[in-house]
């Protein structure tokens, strides 16, 4: 047995099947096609029909519905829980002849089952036996219900092909659709917005000489006027008129929503006027939509005038009013009104419902209250009020743009539990999260749920995506996901090239994203700002401003038009190429095209006056800035705060700190750290932790760089203290370190010094803090140091996060201590995080560097237990990991491993996964 094999066979605490593996597994790669073309084929063929419905529910049934009183026998209770659709289809399609009363009543008993909802089949079944029995007015009211009881745009075509086959089957059977019957039809197909069948139905209506009411004809105008279709829904009028019928209120205000749907609230209004000279009394809704639309328009205070009017007409405004203005304003920045509105509403007895409600916490999360929103969901369950999907992810949005991912899954949670079936805006909202917290596993494994909960992911799902594994630098499984964008018949847009185009020029892969930009015409997408933009950025950091240029002149010649980011990056690209001139030219070049000098464009200057040391001339921009109403931002103050500190000037550095406040600007950990360094470089140390107190109570977390920086200078102390020198740096050089060199050099001591210090200015040390101190360590391999640091936080109570087991873990697979890294990886899966697939990689991959399989093929195992997206893990661990490193026997037994398991990977992954193996 190798040394690795036996220690982490004596590991403790590691899941069983980590001890020993008892599946066989192919070992020869040369049968891998093999193994792909069977599992390939499994994964095409389509799934087996649904197991046939317990033939024994349905006999059961017809026996206990023989009985009198039937509905009081035991034997249907105890059946209730087990009965669904497909039961009473089968009970009704068998039984022709049952009693029509008696198939009615079991057929009204059985839906009053809570959550039993029957299906179009045995309706049409049950619509058989009463038609055959010539009860045609109980008939009507049941194809009545079926037709309301359509619940979504799939099962409507069944509702429509059930309708039209009654009037085919001849005399006996045959059961033309009423006028009622036609617009229940026509109402249903309405709220699904299938326009063109119901064009077919009113054909229909006509050719079986159902004469259309008043109804027929506002139900086609209302579905035109809903799309913005006035010119067909005016022929609708016409008909009206035709038919010597008179509009109603639900007619003209039909054609207000039209106008405003169509943007063109002047004619909406004259709608509106002439709903009064026809005589036709406008009511609440008229009012509401009117009021609306003119907000939509921006024209918020004309829709508030409007509403003081109301009572001219008798008409008492909705909760729908209300909620309409409410948005609004809030939308506009005008929060005090919104609140005096909504107080106005209560005063009026009108309370408000949930839309209000979402509305409000809507704005609050935006604003980033989310401690008021939370409360808000909790008076609206308090009142007994539903929470919509839209009311949750209002909050989960709000949660997962604050980086709460935590509070954003225990909603989403909340949310199921309460019977709300979350949308594709809900896992997008949670996709977006944890890629904003580089937690991408996390959000590929919500690319699973999706699709479990049998929603679409859309463009902007994989976009997110995309553009999560972007942000960790992982390009590789980016280019991997547009792959599969096109075999999920979703269409990559301008946003989707735009990300790459991007992420390419941050890599400083610039010529990649440049013929990424030649190819985009050939797939039919006109670049946009943006994507010039990036590349002209790109260009301009990788020292090519000539070609920035040139692309500029390009961009004008195909008519898309720069923005004030485009001159901005062009502007610095000068500065960095000490071509001052040049970049002045542009600043009065964008005046010139109707562009304005941004925050950013004046920061730029300010830098680069601030380099020369020409604070005055600094100072004069910014006031000239100011004078333009262009309010600075953290960055214009932080690069006054930076070149003062350079200079020792901590006084006009501290100065500066305090204008921010003043203005409400709030700093990040840059400034702080700025100062912090610049009193640690005079000695002042306790002013330098001062600072960072002043930064934790004002809510802004020290950065990694912020603790390198006090690191070094208690390094610089503790050296002069003891007269000793770093090995290669002088005591002089101390205090000029560079903050990656820090953690190479930092002792055990300095670490627990610069822990006690925080403690004596009042800023007791966080997980947060030994996260930074430990990951830093990691980096630099300094095993033995992080694990001290670990203890002492153990110590102190606190439980390590998932940042410092991960670091951990990467650590222990790079020194390769793979007996470590398992029991690390069963320590967090134990404390419910959940691994980067990188850990998985490095582990598995070092495992079977050292021959030891049986191990490799265990955390492997542990890893399909886990929530993971089959397909990322497939990229991540056999392609990036094994195939790489060219242990192909290692990727045959892990590959047969999934399929053993049934993880199934997508298609496009199989021809990955061939492709990486044949070296193509």
């Amino acid at each position: 047995m190798n040394k690795s094999r036996a220690v982490a066979a004596s590991s403790p605490g590691l899941p069983s099947f980590f001890s020993s593996s008892s599946i066989p597994f192919r070992n020869s790669s040369n049968r891998l096609l093999s193994i792909f073309s069977t599992s390939a084929a499994a994964a095409a063929a389509p799934s087996p029909p649904p197991a046939k419905d317990p033939a024994d529910i349905p006999s059961q049934l017809l026996s206990i519905i023989s009985l009198p009183n039937w509905q009081k026998h035991h034997s249907v209770r105890k059946l209730m829980s087990d009965i669904c659709p497909s039961h009473v289809s089968s009970l009704l399609h068998y039984n022709p002849g049952l009693p029509p009363y008696v198939a009615l009543n079991f057929f009204n008993f059985v839906a009053r089952k809570p959550g039993f909802r029957h299906d179009v089949r045995s309706h049409s079944l049950l619509l058989d036996i009463l038609i055959r029995n010539k009860l045609f007015g109980v008939a009507e009211k049941v194809r009545i219900a079926m037709v309301r009881g359509c619940s979504s745009v799939d099962e409507a075509p069944s509702v429509l092909e059930c309708l039209r086959g009654m009037k085919k089957r001849g005399t006996e059977m045959e059961f033309k659709l009423t006028v009622r019957s036609y617009n229940e039809l026509l109402m249903m197909l309405s709220r699904f917005l299938m326009i063109d069948e119901m064009k077919k139905v009113y054909s229909e209506m006509i050719e079986d000489f159902v004469s259309p009411n008043i109804y027929t004809f506002n139900t086609m105008i209302n579905v035109y006027c809903k799309v913005g279709n006035v010119v067909e829904a005016d022929l609708y009028v016409s008909k009206i008129l035709q038919a010597g019928l008179r509009p109603d209120t639900f007619t003209y205000t039909s054609l207000i929503l039209g106008h405003c749907r169509n943007n063109d609230v002047n004619d909406a209004f004259r709608i509106f006027n002439v709903m009064q000279k026809k005589g036709c009394r406008r009511n609440a809704v008229s009012y509401t939509v009117l009021i609306h639309g003119l907000c939509e328009a921006g024209r918020v205070d004309e829709g508030i005038r409007l509403y003081k009017k109301m009572g001219e007409d008798n008409c008492i405004p909705t909760v729908r009013t209300y909620t309409v203005m409410i948005d609004a304003l809030l939308a506009n920045g005008r929060q005090l009104e919104a609140m005096d509105m909504l107080s106005k509403m209560k005063e009026a007895g009108c309370e408000p419902n949930v839309h209000t409600y979402t509305v409000l916490i809507d704005a609050m999360c935006k604003e980033k209250k989310m401690e008021q929103s939370r409360q808000m969901l909790d008076e609206i369950v308090e009142k007994g009020l539903i929470p919509s999907a839209a009311t949750y992810n209002s909050l989960i949005g709000g949660y997962c743009k604050e980086g709460m991912m935590d509070v954003a899954l225990e909603i989403f949670e909340m949310m199921k539990s309460n019977n709300c079936k979350p949308n594709e805006r809900t896992y997008n909202e949670l996709i977006y999260g944890f890629c904003e917290a580089k937690c991408v596993h996390k959000a590929m494994a919500l690319l699973d749920k999706m699709l479990a909960s049998k929603l679409t992911p859309t463009v902007i799902t994989f976009n997110l995506l995309i553009h999560g594994q972007c942000k960790v630098g992982d390009l590789d499984s980016a280019y991997k996901l547009l792959d599969l964008m096109g075999d999920n018949s979703v269409i990559p847009d301008i946003w989707t090239y735009g990300v790459f185009v991007d992420a390419l020029c941050k890599k400083k892969r610039v010529e990649e994203a440049l013929a990424l930009f030649d190819n985009l015409k050939e797939k039919g997408i006109q670049p946009n700002e943006v994507i010039y933009t990036a590349l002209i950025d790109g260009l301009c950091k990788a020292g090519r401003v000539d070609d920035a240029c040139s692309l500029l002149e390009k961009m004008h010649s195909e008519h898309c038009q720069p923005n004030s980011s485009t001159y901005n990056a062009l502007i610095h690209g000068f500065y960095s190429e000490r071509k001052t001139k040049e970049a002045l030219q542009l600043v009065e070049n964008m005046g010139k095209v109707g562009l304005n000098p941004t925050v950013h464009t004046y920061t730029i200057l300010i830098k680069e006056m601030l380099k020369e040391g020409d604070f005055d001339h600094a100072h004069r921009i910014l006031k000239h800035m100011l004078s333009l109403g262009c309010k600075p931002d953290a960055y214009t103050y932080t690069a006054f705060i930076h070149a003062y500190c350079s200079i020792g000037n901590l006084q006009e550095a501290e100065d500066m700190m305090a204008r921010m406040s003043e203005v409400g600007v709030i700093p990040d950990s840059l400034p702080y750290t700025f100062l912090a360094d610049a009193y640690g470089r005079l000695g002042l140390m306790d002013d330098a932790f001062t600072v960072l107190k002043r930064m934790v109570d004002n809510d802004c977390e020290p950065s990694h760089h912020t603790y390198a920086v006090l690191i070094k200078h208690l390094s610089k102390d503790k050296l002069s203290e003891e007269n000793l020198s770093l090995t290669g740096v002088g005591v002089r050089d101390a205090a000029f370190l560079d903050v990656g060199d820090v953690w190479k050099v930092i002792d055990y001591d300095t670490a627990l010094l610069l822990l006690d210090k925080m403690i004596k200015h009042g800023c007791s040390p966080t997980v947060n803090t030994y996260a930074k101190l430990i990951i830093g360590l990691c980096k630099v391999r300094r095993l033995t140091m992080a694990q001290g640091l670990l203890s002492h936080m153990n110590m102190k109570g606190l439980s390590p996060n998932e940042d410092i087991l991960s670091s951990l873990l990467v650590c222990c697979c790079e020194l390769e201590m793979y007996a470590d890294a398992l029991n690390l990886l069963d320590a967090m899966m134990k404390h419910g995080h959940s691994p980067t697939l990188d850990s998985f990689r490095f582990i598995v991959c070092g495992l079977y560097n050292e021959g030891n399989n049986d191990k490799a093929q265990a955390a492997f195992s542990y890893l399909l237990h886990r929530q993971y997206n089959y397909d990322e893990v497939a990229w991540k661990v056999l392609i990036d990991g094994l195939l790489k490193k060219g242990l192909i026997n290692g990727f045959s037994e892990l590959f047969s491993l999934m399929e053993k398991k049934g993880c199934f990977v997508h298609p496009k992954t199989y021809t990955m996964l061939i492709e990486g193996l044949d070296g193509s």
